[in-house]
């Protein structure tokens, strides 16, 4: 799963549409901007339509502030 459109974000948690890189099926979902959550958890998801998690050459997106901001 990839992050398609952020769509609401309280400091680090947020509220995304994500899609499949295999099948573009989308879903809602919850997350937290951290580079452990992008590198991580995002990859790993599996699809709630085709099973499949991210390819191996998934690139992980930059989070919206810095680690060492306190939001």
């Amino acid at each position: 799963m990839k992050i398609k459109k952020i769509i609401g974000q309280h400091r680090r948690d947020f509220t995304a549409i994500y899609q499949c890189e295999h099948c573009q099926h989308e879903e809602k979902g919850d997350g937290y901007d951290d580079a452990n959550f992008h590198q991580n958890v995002i990859p790993k998801m599996k699809c709630k339509q085709c099973g499949k998690i991210a390819k191996e050459d998934y690139v992980a997106q930059n989070t919206k502030y810095a680690s060492d901001v306190v939001i």
